[in-house]
């Protein structure tokens, strides 16, 4: 079990040069919605996650989160079985925008600095294709509400989306 702490944000356009970035091909659909049951291929890799609701505090983002590994026979099984359409989208892992963080802020918290020089914050782009074609959105996974909440997003984010259920993949996968 873990929390995922993230931010997610629509995009005005795509970073340059987004070809040299590393990049998945991930299609996934939704055994359930709310609590959100998924299953998902990854290149080559297969996965069945658990999303429960986010935390019910005031103020806090962070959500429980499970992942169990799959085959590809199970994932091809409980795919076929998807409340919806199943999302096919490229995920672009991009570089953490260099004005992420003040520097007051990374001099309080040298943790967080040597986890971006380590390219363990980044952030994932996705490039979502038929039938969910809705163009792209942007998440940071964050390791602390804290660090998440301190965040400045990048130049080429629109709007700050966070929480919205319309951003959910969950929800898009039914269509709405």
């Amino acid at each position: 079990m873990g929390i995922e702490i993230e931010r997610k944000f629509t995009v005005k356009t795509a970073p340059e040069g987004l070809e040299q970035f590393p990049v998945h091909e991930i299609e996934q659909g939704y055994l359930n919605v709310n609590p959100a049951i998924r299953v998902r291929r990854q290149d080559d890799r297969y996965i069945m996650t658990y999303k429960g609701e986010k935390s019910r505090i005031e103020g806090e983002i962070g959500q429980v989160e499970y992942n169990m590994p799959l085959d590809e026979k199970s994932y091809e099984h409980m795919a076929a079985k998807a409340d919806g359409i199943v999302i096919r989208k490229k995920r672009y892992l991009v570089p953490l925008n260099s004005d992420a963080f003040s520097d007051e802020y990374l001099g309080k918290h040298p943790e967080i600095a040597k986890m971006i020089g380590e390219g363990k914050i980044k952030i994932e782009l996705d490039v979502f294709s038929n039938p969910a074609d809705i163009g792209m959105l942007a998440e940071v996974e964050f390791p602390d509400e804290e660090s998440a909440k301190n965040y400045n997003m990048a130049s080429w984010f629109d709007e700050d989306v966070t929480g919205d259920i319309r951003y959910s993949n969950a929800q898009m996968s039914r269509g709405k």
